[in-house]
């Protein structure tokens, strides 16, 4: 889980790909949110609770200025299983970021909306809670009309239209498409779209197939200038093969080497046999011990093939 968690942050932290992700899911696929406009946002916030300080930290923030809009937080948060309590951890994020605002430090500044965006990114199972701060408490009838209620901008990516899905210009459109066939077709086929990050998303297929093989690549990747997952999943197959010989030739090995020695077991115990029917001890402790004279026996009996000791 951590892992998965890492790898979407290193490929969502590209402003191009931030700004292609709200773009598409805020904006219906307009090019509102331009990549230099972003900038990173602090995404830790210390808190003490009971006495005993805690980090909280955001999987992805950043700040948006342009012409019209002074200033605007877009956060991102990534979810592989549904959380029922998602809305109270989005309200602790949003509050935040608020506070920060309302302290001395900021005094004469304009205030800004923060909005967070969270990624369901499973495909197995739809989200199951609400996606509100209603339906993650259990709030009495009369308390309600009191209670300020606080929804989460929740998007299941797997189960997008494709039509949107097919919206994405940035490499998330292929961890989309990912999901999507997954889904609809438990298989996946590649695509020859251009990828810009490939380390960050390679390191992201890994962490949600659990195919090593894409994080073995990483280096052949960069040196051949992979451009797309077609040939991506060449080198993997490639890889595949590669390590299913080497398996083989090993596996091979061990069975010839094993094979070598009970066909040499079988040879001396048909030679001790012999020795034993002479009556010379002797030779049979020598023919055990002593592999020259052992071969040389081999031979005057005609019973040495290919010894393997």
């Amino acid at each position: 889980m951590q892992e998965k968690d890492i790898t979407q942050k290193m490929l969502e932290r590209h402003n191009d790909v931030f700004s292609d992700i709200v773009n598409v899911l805020l904006f219906g696929g307009k090019k509102v949110v331009e990549e230099e406009s972003l900038f990173d946002a602090t995404t830790d916030s210390i808190l003490k609770i009971e006495g005993r300080v805690r980090f909280q930290d955001r999987d992805v923030a950043k700040y948006w200025k342009d012409s019209q809009i002074n200033i605007a937080l877009f956060g991102i948060e990534n979810q592989t299983n549904p959380d029922k309590f998602m809305p109270l951890r989005v309200m602790g994020y949003d509050g935040l970021e608020y506070t920060r605002q309302v302290r001395k430090e900021y005094d004469g500044e304009n205030k800004y909306p923060v909005i967070t965006l969270v990624l369901y990114l499973g495909y197995d199972k739809k989200w199951i809670y609400p996606k509100n701060l209603f339906g993650a408490l259990d709030i009495d009838e009369g308390l309600k009309p009191y209670v300020n209620d606080y929804k989460i901008n929740l998007f299941e990516i797997a189960y997008l239209d494709r039509e949107i899905i097919d919206s994405f210009k940035s490499d998330f459109w292929i961890l989309a498409d990912y999901l999507y066939q997954m889904r609809v077709n438990r298989n996946y086929v590649a695509d020859k779209k251009s990828i810009a990050h490939i380390e960050e998303l390679l390191m992201l297929m890994f962490a949600m197939t659990g195919d090593k093989r894409f994080e073995e690549i990483i280096d052949e990747a960069n040196t051949k200038e992979v451009v797309n997952m077609c040939e991506v999943l060449d080198i993997v197959e490639a890889r595949g093969i590669e390590k299913g010989i080497e398996k083989g030739i090993e596996k091979g090995r061990e069975e010839g080497i094993e094979k070598g020695r009970e066909e040499g077991a079988d040879l001396i115990s048909r030679l001790n046999t012999i020795l034993a029917k002479e009556g010379d001890l002797d030779k049979i402790i020598k023919a055990n011990t002593d592999k020259k004279y052992r071969n040389e026996l081999l031979k005057k009996y005609n019973l040495l093939r290919d010894y393997v000791k």
